[in-house]
């Protein structure tokens, strides 16, 4: 049985393998093209500088070093009233740098690792990886070593593990079959031999004890297979992390997919299995919010809901089955039916939700929707359904900061307080117009939500300094990288919400909360509406 101290140490152990993901691929990058030693030359150089000494695309490069400040590794400062960037070594930078060489081989496996959704293991990744595991085994031959080796030993461990983790997670490897009995290789795959230096090396990490050719999860094991999709989510992204020189040092267009195409940034059937697991957490405080509103008396409850950016209809039916079994509404659907509108831009998204809810038997109006037009969604749901998008509640999941990028129509000059990095297509923006745009965003949904809120589960950033003061206790470097890499503008939470009161869409503070509950949050849930 694992103790309290054992879980916030296994947990800072997984923590730090996500932080490798978007360290080793964004710093072995700037490695070789020669960023991190002209760093060291320079102490302290401007973005605009650097970005013209290498080529470079500033946009990227910024989020690549805000990545390596996250990690304790470089100072960001920047210039409030012109969004100015200036970036300074500190007395960590030489010995870190020193020890990126040692990415490479991990880096490289990733070439293998991107593929094992369709591929799995093969035989070139089992030799390249029992290459890694005995460097791994030996600490790369490292004696003695201090904090920030160990913090690029636990890098590497996390870009060599982490996929085959998801990839076993997804698999069935951690079904409770194998979790709670003792098994062997050739159960589960067929070059048990190969297989055996995974499971191995699992043994080295003590989460296997191996007696003769059977193996079985100790508990440190089960703690990691149970949150096999904590990984997932960033694992997801490795097309991105593949595609990292490109991105800095090359096209910054390398990773666009057309409308009907298939991303090229994320492997998206991983990712929505990646956030299943931690989406759990979050509906728990949505269902408090869908209950007390679906209570009140029937004159004063939305006629339905809206779920902006449907996905495959899983949040839609949730929230179904809330209301039909926890409230007083859920009693009174005969005479009071409830609206549902899953919107989504994605046509295959569509289609999959559809069959889902149908599959549910749950009637629900599925269609195209657009986050940054809310306008058109409200006409074609007036138009063609005689429905007022005013009448509904509108919802949705880590949908805003993912919008495509408009540039506003209004600048106010704003002094930002943000200290995130954001680009489009390559080209740096800075703090203040993205501050200007999520204002612009949330006006366009204002008369839809005024009457009934928007109910908001968001994604945020949170400040390099206090991110590296706290390595082991936060993904934030993950997250950083991974939307900051896909054009996305993930901001502070405190930020979120400055813009939110300034488009008249106030955060009820019955139900505001984030996660986890202290500085470090990244994850908020929140009923904006207008104040009466």
């Amino acid at each position: 049985m694992l103790t309290k101290k054992d879980k916030t140490k296994y947990r800072n152990l997984l923590f730090r393998h996500l932080d490798g993901l978007a360290t080793a691929t964004t710093a072995f990058s700037l490695h070789k093209k020669g960023v991190l030693d002209y760093l060291l030359q320079q102490k302290k150089i401007s973005l605009t500088t650097l970005t013209k000494q290498f080529n470079a695309n500033v946009g990227y490069l910024n989020v690549g070093l805000r990545v390596l400040c996250s990690q304790g590794w470089l100072i960001q400062h920047i210039n409030s009233s012109n969004g100015t960037i200036i970036y300074e070594i500190n007395e960590k930078s030489k010995i870190a740098f020193a020890l990126v060489p040692l990415y490479e081989d991990a880096v490289n496996l990733l070439q293998y690792s991107v593929l094992f959704p369709k591929e799995r293991i093969g035989a070139d990744a089992f030799i390249a990886l029992e290459r890694i595991f005995k460097k791994l085994e030996n600490n790369y031959n490292i004696s003695n070593f201090n904090e920030i080796e160990n913090q690029v030993l636990k890098h590497i461990e996390g870009v060599v593990i982490a996929p085959i983790i998801v990839l076993l997670g997804v698999n069935g490897m951690f079904h409770k079959y194998f979790m709670e009995a003792s098994f062997r290789a050739q159960e589960y795959h067929k070059d048990p031999e190969s297989f055996k230096k995974i499971l191995d090396f699992f043994v080295h990490l003590q989460w296997f004890n191996k007696k003769k050719d059977t193996y079985q999860f100790t508990d440190k094991g089960l703690f990691f297979a149970k949150r096999a999709s904590a990984y997932g989510v960033t694992v997801s992204y490795l097309p991105t992390f593949m595609q990292i020189d490109e991105l800095l040092f090359g096209d910054p267009l390398v990773l666009n997919s057309l409308p009907n195409e298939t991303e090229k940034h994320v492997h998206r059937e991983m990712n929505v299995w990646g956030s299943g697991g931690a989406h759990s957490t979050y509906f728990k405080v949505i269902d408090e919010i869908i209950i007390n509103i679906f209570n009140k008396p029937i004159e004063e409850q939305p006629k339905g809901i809206l779920d902006m950016g449907c996905g495959n209809g899983a949040f839609i039916q949730h929230i179904f089955e809330v209301i039909e079994h926890q409230t007083l509404r859920g009693k009174l659907l005969e005479d009071y039916p409830l609206l549902l509108v899953g919107a989504d831009f994605n046509q295959a998204a569509l289609k999959v939700t559809r069959a889902n809810l149908i599959k549910a038997d749950i009637w629900a109006k599925v269609i195209w929707g657009d986050i940054g037009r809310p306008d058109l969604l409200a006409t074609d749901l007036k138009e063609n359904y005689n429905i007022a998008l005013k009448d509904l509640l509108n919802v949705r999941t880590f949908l805003d900061h993912n919008r495509i990028w408009e540039m506003p129509l209004n600048t106010t000059g704003r002094t930002s307080t943000s200290t995130g990095a954001y680009t489009y297509k390559g080209k740096h923006l800075k703090n203040n117009l993205v501050e200007d745009s999520l204002l612009e965003h949330l006006l366009k949904w204002k008369p839809y939500t005024e009457k009934f809120g928007l109910l908001v589960i968001e994604l945020h950033t949170v400040t390099p300094e206090l991110v590296a003061k706290n390595i082991g206790k936060t993904a934030a470097t993950a997250y950083d990288a991974t939307h900051g890499y896909s054009d996305q503008f993930i901001l502070e939470i405190d930020v979120f919400h400055k813009i939110a009161i300034e488009a008249g869409l106030h955060p009820d503070p019955k139900y505001a909360t984030k996660f986890p509950n202290n500085e470090l949050a990244t994850v908020s849930v929140n009923l904006l509406r207008g104040k009466k």
